[in-house]
């Protein structure tokens, strides 16, 4: 999107008059599902005026529906676009995490909880495309899942902590994300923070029933998948036996005797 092009989206976005951010964000909903890529400055651009859409919005249930908006957005991107605008996200939320005063952080946090929960599911409507998954874990490595980095603030590493598993759960519908992939940066985060605390918090977090529940089933499923294969080919090999005796009965079979 050219600098012309995104600056009304900002500033309309950044209104203090919420029936023209509402039209503003229509619009943009509209404007993203017709552009083929955006690039990162535009996008970067664009959510700074949904982070200030944000900011202003007031009572509980507005902003509850319009996290759901912002985080639907990921939706209606053209494939070239989505990893670019998930970048955007979170290296917006990286820059302005400490910013947010506490009167505003429970929309924040709630806001973080449905794009990871929506980034889940865009990864399983694409099949957990392999390249598609990597891709998107190397954005979590270096912005909400960092080991490191002094620019993504630790309140935003100890969210992310504490919802992955949460948001990856209801993802995973058929048990069939590919879970080493999508664990590495929390595996990481755990093992080389320089922060105790958040290594303790990241060790909580893989303890969790549920995954061992998910290498459960998806061992389970293996093995029914073996023991049907292993039916199925005893079967085979069943009807050839008997194929093979009803040969060998119809040889020495000579008739009825008269």
């Amino acid at each position: 999107m050219a600098p012309e092009q995104s600056n009304p989206f900002i500033k309309q976005l950044a209104s203090s008059d919420r029936r023209i951010r509402e039209r503003a964000l229509s619009a943009l909903r509209t404007y993203l599902q017709q552009t083929p890529s955006l690039g990162l400055t535009s996008a970067l651009k664009l959510h700074k005026g949904l982070y200030y859409c944000m900011w202003l919005s007031d009572k509980p249930r507005p902003q509850q529906q319009l996290a759901r908006d912002l985080a639907d957005l990921l939706h209606v991107l053209k494939p070239d676009s989505f990893l670019v605008f998930a970048r955007a996200f979170w290296q917006t939320m990286s820059r302005e995490w400490n910013e947010i005063d506490r009167w505003r952080m429970d929309k924040y946090l709630y806001l973080v909880r449905l794009y990871v929960q929506e980034v889940f599911v865009y990864l399983r409507q694409k099949t957990w495309e392999a390249g598609l998954v990597e891709e998107y874990v190397g954005i979590m490595e270096e912005f909400g899942l960092n080991v490191r980095d002094g620019k993504v603030p630790n309140g935003l590493r100890y969210h992310v902590v504490d919802i992955y598993v949460d948001e990856l759960d209801k993802a995973d519908e058929k048990d069939d994300a590919p879970l080493e992939v999508l664990l590495a940066p929390l595996r990481r985060l755990g093992k080389e923070s320089p922060v105790k605390s958040l290594r303790e918090r990241v060790q909580e977090g893989l303890d969790d029933p549920r995954l061992e529940d998910w290498a459960g089933r998806r061992e389970l499923g293996a093995e029914s998948e073996e023991d049907i294969g292993g039916e199925e080919g005893a079967a085979v090999q069943s009807a050839g036996t008997l194929a093979h005796v009803d040969a060998d009965s119809d040889d020495d079979f000579g008739g009825f005797e008269d």
